[in-house]
């Protein structure tokens, strides 16, 4: 039988507002009448629910979270990193996933408003475009700190933690010109994010930076999916004019790309030269060792979170913060040129 404290005040013949200020600590009640419901409570071995302590204090030890894909591996390790600064914290997190969808996001956004949060962290879906206004008002109504991760979000007033996503590319495409190559394709991602544009903008950089003119046909614009990532790597590979090395700018669509390949009977770095964006742990099982750029993907979930505690203990003090971490290159061989590609040619 579950017990309420519907049940306490009748054992304790006090009424509901009696036990709910014991429960609470809050306001004055004898200590005689003090006794008599604490005896109660532990005779049914009552657990007051955390929630209704907390809606009737009005705040929560909760947090919300909204991130794009749940699935995706990078957003998982963000999510540890958020949740070993809760857990230091003694916060609570509750997590949606808008599934790249901007009508989810703000449903989500709505959803979390209800339960009370005492601050929101979220990777905004599409950052670039001139968002409705219903989707940033529904932001700043929350009342409550927010902290944006790995997702920049235009007009926005926010502190964040986001990553060089130009400075990773550049360094991961100059790494495969110093190899030799000079044909080099890359699949991007939804060129209505700023962590899309910045990829392509390093890319086009590190090109120009070592003299080697841009051609067009080797960029494909992608939307971060398996799909678009098996897709285009088709696409891209049956052209007459093939690229020697391909850079991919994300992990889902480099698994994307790992499927054409192998449909095609094709391997890296021996057909095509091969780095991506992102780490993807199970290679490394695999014993495929691919060259990538990898996001501190952990840092920026505990550093993004450690921003919003900041702001929740002293949220009249606080200051809007940016911070920008810097990815780190992986070279595993995956990068060689191999000047035999005679399947490409």
């Amino acid at each position: 039988m579950s017990i309420t404290i519907n049940d306490i005040a009748k054992e304790a013949n006090v009424s509901l507002a009696t036990v709910s200020r014991v429960l609470n600590d809050s306001g004055y009640v004898k200590d005689e009448t003090r006794k008599r419901v604490e005896e109660a409570i532990e005779r049914f071995n009552y657990t007051p629910s955390a929630i209704a302590r907390s809606l009737s204090k009005n705040v929560t030890s909760t947090i919300g979270i909204v991130v794009p894909d749940i699935t995706n591996p990078f957003f998982g390790e963000i999510i540890k990193g958020i949740s070993e600064v809760a857990e230091a914290n003694n916060l609570n997190i509750i997590l949606c996933d808008s599934n790249e969808d901007m009508d989810k996001e703000l449903k989500a956004i709505k959803t979390l408003r209800e339960q009370r949060i005492r601050g929101l962290i979220i990777s905004p879906t599409s950052v670039e475009n001139d968002i409705n206004s219903e989707y940033l008002k529904a932001l700043n109504n929350l009342g409550i700190p927010v902290v944006l991760v790995d997702g920049h979000l235009k007009y926005s007033t926010f502190s964040g933690v986001f990553v060089d996503n130009l400075t990773g590319t550049y360094d991961a495409i100059e790494a495969l010109i110093k190899e030799g190559h000079k044909d080099i394709g890359i699949i991007t991602g939804r060129m209505n994010s700023k962590p899309a544009k910045d990829r392509l903008l390093g890319y086009e950089k590190a090109l120009m930076m070592n003299n080697i003119k841009i051609n067009k046909e080797f960029i494909l614009y992608g939307d971060y999916s398996i799909e678009s990532g098996y897709n285009l790597t088709k696409q891209l590979l049956k052209k007459e004019n093939k690229p020697t090395a391909l850079f991919v700018c994300n992990n889902f669509m480099t698994l994307g790309c790992l499927k054409a390949l192998n449909e095609m009977n094709m391997s890296f770095p021996d057909d095509i030269s091969l780095m991506s964006f992102d780490k993807i742990d199970v290679l490394n099982f695999l014993g495929m060792n691919l060259s990538h750029v990898e996001g501190p993907s952990l840092e920026l979930g505990r550093i993004g979170m450690g921003l919003l505690v900041d702001s929740i203990n002293d949220k009249e003090n606080s200051e809007i913060k940016n911070i920008t971490l810097t990815p780190e290159l992986r070279l595993k061989g995956s990068e060689v040129f191999i000047k035999e590609k005679s399947i490409l040619k």
